[in-house]
């Protein structure tokens, strides 16, 4: 799933598509709603563009053909490039009910009633193969309404038995039926305290898919999310001079946003929006160096199966009821590489970098990129094969209330302990073969898959500790020659 607005001045988090392009494909994030993600989304009004091209239809709702406008006409009814997939049929059930409603077309939504209670065989394999075809449809349908599909977005939790079962099986599914078609993953992990008890073994399972069938995975953890949300927080009681941040605004407090009453992770649906805004600026605004979405597993993944990146924002709030003092445009270098501005828990300056993509928004310069990757060059450790393993995006449609932003996204070995701290909790469970009944009794589900899942992700971990043991032998870089005067 994606999203998408009109143009500067006012920006709306993404709602789906790509370039008249992307189909974009959600399944539930448990824990989380998905009105958030469409907190400050304007009014729509006036003409339809290239950059609401990318990610809606503008169709004539008076036809029953959905015959769609020509770019350029004046709006009329805009339908999302999305597909709508959950099998607790509630939160579709809330969109379908709430302020967004006509956003969405109804025939590309597919629900069932009782939920994967938890279970990633549930998911993967009972309702995987139930829906197979239904969701297949769908898929073709939303690509047949693209001009030019560049890639597909797929949204998805890894605790929950849908979102990781189910949200797996439909990557498969856009490897199978369109095998060229770039796949990129945003995946939510849950958090050490996480209330399903059995999200060690959900998101085990998951990881041996996305390893096998995505070409990019966005990590994202909850409790990165809560720690962000709680500076947010800190910041609107004003205890940090030069920081304010608006009362009763739709991130802080019930009073705001589209209808009504806050959930209580709509902040958080908020931070992941501001990500894939960021991400596909370029495919909505012009720019002086835009960045293809296919460029980014092109230059970020130098090993197909460590294909998993580090996304770090700033600023980190970027919603248009917010004020922020915009940041320096160096301070804003130095803090994408700050762990705070990160979406996962990791320190990256104190591991490997294979590459990394710097996507700029704003009145920002070439000469302001290199000036600044060369500022910071030195306390970053790249791997010695690739010392200029940097990819950037200049985009000129700064986002809401700011100057400039920046997305960094760092295909980084310091996401090894993140899977390690998986790998111990799925032990945990494992080593007494806690509720494995309640997978092994799905039909199709046998134990192996748990031992193959577990096993891919030790040589996940094995490949990054191999990567990162080279870090000791890296050279600095050879004193340039001094001119004797």
């Amino acid at each position: 799933m994606c999203w998408t607005n009109k143009s500067n001045p006012l920006e709306a988090p993404p709602l789906t598509g790509l370039k008249g392009s992307v189909a974009n494909i959600l399944v539930p994030i448990p824990q989380q709603t998905f009105r958030g993600l469409v907190e400050s989304m304007p009014r729509w009004r006036g003409l339809y563009d290239e950059a609401l091209n990318s990610f809606f239809r503008n169709v004539d709702s008076r036809k029953s053909d959905g015959a769609e406008f020509a770019v350029g006409g004046r709006i009329q009814h805009l339908k999302a490039r999305a597909v709508l997939v959950d099998m607790e049929e509630g939160v579709v059930n809330q969109i379908l009910q709430g302020p967004l409603r006509e956003v969405f077309d109804s025939t590309q939504l597919l629900t069932d009633v009782s939920g994967s209670g938890n279970n990633w065989a549930v998911g993967n394999m009972t309702y995987g193969s139930a829906y197979r075809e239904k969701i297949v449809d769908k898929l073709r349908k939303a690509a047949e309404q693209c001009d030019c599909l560049q890639c597909f977005f797929l949204i998805h939790s890894m605790g929950g038995g849908t979102g990781s079962g189910l949200g797996t099986r439909v990557l498969s599914l856009l490897e199978e039926e369109f095998p060229e078609v770039c796949r990129v993953v945003t995946s939510i992990y849950p958090s050490g305290e996480d209330d399903v008890i059995t999200s060690p073994y959900n998101s085990v399972l998951a990881m041996n898919k996305l390893t096998e069938h995505a070409d990019c995975v966005l990590l994202v953890e909850n409790q990165s999310l809560v720690d962000i949300v709680n500076k947010i927080k800190v910041m609107s009681h004003g205890t940090k001079p030069g920081l304010n941040i608006k009362r009763n605004s739709a991130v802080t407090s019930g009073q705001g946003g589209l209808s009504g009453a806050e959930k209580p992770f709509d902040a958080m649906n908020n931070i992941v929006a501001n990500l894939l805004l960021n991400i596909t600026s370029s495919a909505r605004f012009e720019g002086s160096l835009n960045m293809d979405l296919n460029e980014i597993a092109m230059n970020l993944v130098p090993f197909p199966r460590l294909h998993y990146l580090v996304p770090s924002l700033t600023p980190l709030y970027t919603l248009a009821d917010i004020n922020v003092p915009t940041r320096r445009l160096d301070q804003m270098f130095s803090d994408a590489f700050s762990k705070d501005h990160q979406l996962i828990q990791a320190d990256p300056k104190h591991s490997l970098y294979l590459a990394c993509a710097l996507m700029v928004r704003g009145n920002v310069q070439v000469s302001d990129v290199r000036r600044n990757i060369e500022r910071l060059r030195p306390s970053l450790p790249f791997v010695s094969w690739n010392q200029e393993g940097w990819k950037t995006s200049l985009c000129s449609v700064p986002p809401v209330g700011h100057s400039h932003s920046l997305l960094a996204l760092a295909n980084n070995t310091c996401v090894k302990p993140t899977f390690m701290e998986l790998r111990e909790r799925f032990t945990k469970l494992y080593r007494k073969k806690a509720h494995l009944h309640h997978y092994l009794h799905v039909e199709g589900m046998e134990q192996s898959f748990f031992s193959e899942a577990i096993a891919s992700l030790n040589s996940l971990i094995e490949e990054y500790h191999h990567l990162d043991a080279t870090k000791a032998r890296l050279m600095p870089d050879a004193p340039r020659l001094s001119i004797a005067r």
